[in-house]
């Protein structure tokens, strides 16, 4: 396994119910891939123990006091990228990753945001969907998994999406709910696509 898998390596900064997806997939054989390493900024990020008690390395890289991004992206990198990975799957990863970052990894850097392409970029994007649908503007939202090319906020070439309609007795809970169901079974089916690949080999 070890040697014809995928590896990859998830980066999230909080509860981490996509990683778990995606953690147990990769167990039951759905993704010909195996995570190597869950990675957060955050040290009381619950992704880490979901990682810890699922059997997967937990790596925590904390910014420095008075540590610039490039110079925390950089070190970030570094550590990555000892982890070898074929594929970087950002999930509720909270920070924008510089060039210095994204430089390290062409090609590689994957992210799942919940919305479609063009709309609602950046964080609480379900909850502002959810506001829209209840001012009349919206009646549906969606999920995205897209490749991080560069340092634009969501909006990286597009490898997959999925429809979320949003009910006209939905409450913020219940869309929130859906939202998350279809994220997990967005990155699980992208990253089984991915993965069908042979694998590259990278410097």
């Amino acid at each position: 396994m070890e040697s014809s898998s995928h590896r990859l390596v998830l980066m999230a900064s909080g509860n981490g119910s996509n990683a778990q997806a995606v953690i147990d997939a990769c167990a039951a054989g759905e993704i010909a891939a195996h995570v190597v390493a869950v990675v957060s900024d955050q040290p009381a990020a619950h992704v880490l123990h979901r990682a810890g008690t699922s059997g997967v390395d937990a790596v925590v890289v904390t910014r420095r006091p008075g540590e610039d991004r490039r110079a925390y992206d950089a070190r970030l990198a570094d550590t990555v990228a000892a982890l070898r990975p074929d594929h970087v799957v950002l999930l509720g990863w909270m920070r924008i990753l510089s060039s210095t970052f994204l430089d390290r990894f062409p090609g590689r850097v994957l992210n799942l945001h919940p919305a479609l392409p063009g709309e609602l970029p950046g964080t609480h994007a379900i909850e502002r969907a959810f506001a829209e649908f209840e001012r009349g503007e919206r009646t549906h939202t969606g999920v995205m998994v897209h490749l991080v090319p560069d340092e634009g906020v969501d909006d990286g070439p597009v490898l997959a999406t999925a429809v979320v309609t949003i009910h006209p007795d939905d409450t913020a809970a219940s869309l929130a709910e859906r939202m998350h169901a279809a994220e997990h079974e967005l990155i699980v089916t992208t990253l089984a696509t991915r993965c069908r690949h042979p694998k590259e080999i990278h410097a």
